[in-house]
């Protein structure tokens, strides 16, 4: 953990969706120096299914040692932000760091977004951090710490970040394009950077897209708020950067990252937006006319048979009792092109092959056949495939995580 030094000690921090999650851990970081601390979030009443509140986490920031002004905001509302940072000039005389952390997520095709969500997405994400910029920007010109923060990605170009969710990735970047714009425009003023995590971090957004055992594959929050704090107690020449939580911990001595670890020694999910995962290699290979599923592998389909066919054979010539005891699941595979297959590591040694298999699956997963191979012979990591949206997942996670891991022994024999 990175240790506190007192220099946000004084400091105004406006920090947007910070009743919860990543918001707060930044906040309660910040309160230890003794800062002071807007909670600029829409949740002024316990949610059912979401923790916390704007006044809880104020109670949480004042017992850290912080000062706190809890205020109903929704960033997509002029009037609201406006009187928010007007309080907070009049609470504190000013503002000296502003962190665009609130944010809306929804991973679906274009088809499948409907045009509210869509809005809603490009109203939080994009336009409430504009806002908020906008707004607080006359403060922060007059003070000699002047940091803005986004919670959002660096800016890659490859279409895989596109393609399975264009609505999120476009309202994301719009985040990270304000860095990119700002950091330029206020140079020597304020400085302007943007943060993003190299592993999924374990908050309610991502329980709820990730359902039950996914916390087991997240950091917790605590790595985004330590890389934070080390960003915002730079001097306000550092600027311009697109910055990924443990490159600038790594920069502050720090190497041990089980610390932030859900479950130490798990494996861990890549977020999403960085290159990482061979499929992105493959990607540019098959866009240069290499084959789909094969290019550079071990695995041929013989003469009348198909990849997917191939694989499942070279799977069933795997299994055995002991596989079977240490998973004991059963697998539906729903893939394009290809039907329904399956995998019953629940019973005697193992079996695997097309069609549903004779008891109701423990785990459904909805791809497409190439990917599929590519996850069987190493190409893809599960992880990546149902963060980038290529995997559909309904069942049981536990039992899910439990087959990624014999993807990676089998991988080697594929």
């Amino acid at each position: 953990m990175l240790p506190n030094t007192g220099k946000l000690a004084g400091c105004t921090l406006f920090i947007t969706g910070a009743s919860r999650g990543i918001g707060k851990a930044i906040a309660l970081k910040a309160a230890k120096d003794g800062a002071n601390i807007v909670i600029a979030a829409k949740t002024a009443e316990a949610h059912p299914k979401l923790p916390g509140t704007i006044y809880t986490a104020a109670e949480e920031i004042v017992a850290a040692g912080g000062k706190a002004l809890p205020c109903i905001v929704d960033v997509r509302d002029e009037q609201q932000v406006s009187d928010a940072v007007d309080q907070a000039v009049k609470t504190f005389g000013g503002i000296d760091v502003l962190v665009n952390n609130a944010s809306a997520i929804s991973l679906t095709s274009t088809l499948e977004t409907p045009m509210k969500k869509v809005d809603l997405m490009m109203g939080i994400n994009t336009r409430g951090t504009y806002l908020a910029s906008k707004v607080c920007i006359p403060y922060l010109k007059k003070s000699k710490f002047a940091h803005i923060l986004n919670l959002s990605p660096p800016l890659n170009m490859n279409p895989v970040w596109f393609k399975n969710h264009c609505a999120y990735t476009i309202a994301k970047y719009g985040m990270s394009m304000c860095v990119l714009g700002m950091s330029e425009e206020y140079r020597g003023e304020i400085a302007v950077n943007a943060l993003w995590p190299r592993t999924a971090i374990h908050t309610a957004a991502m329980s709820m897209l990730g359902g039950s055992g996914v916390e087991k594959q997240c950091r917790t929050p605590d790595i985004i708020a330590d890389a934070a704090y080390s960003i915002l107690t730079k001097p306000k020449t550092f600027t311009g950067n697109f910055l990924i939580d443990e490159q600038i911990l790594k920069q502050e001595g720090i190497h041990d990252f089980d610390v932030y670890a859900v479950s130490p020694g798990h494996p861990l999910l890549p977020d999403f937006f960085l290159d990482e995962d061979p499929d992105a290699l493959t990607n540019k290979i098959e866009e240069y006319g290499g084959s789909a599923a094969f290019k550079g592998g071990k695995t041929q389909a013989s003469k009348g048979s198909t990849p997917i066919a191939e694989t499942f054979k070279l799977i069933q010539t795997s299994l055995n009792e002991e596989v079977v005891k240490s998973t004991q699941g059963i697998y539906q595979f729903e893939i394009s092109d290809e039907g329904t297959w399956y995998i019953d590591l629940k019973n005697k040694s193992g079996c695997a092959g097309k069609g549903e298999p004779s008891v109701k699956a423990d785990v459904i997963m909805t791809l497409n056949g190439d990917d599929f191979v590519k996850m069987f012979t190493g190409k893809l990591k599960p992880t990546m495939a149902f963060m980038s949206g290529k995997l559909k997942i309904k069942g049981d996670m536990s039992l899910a995580i439990k087959l990624e891991k014999l993807m990676g022994q089998l991988s080697s024999k594929l």
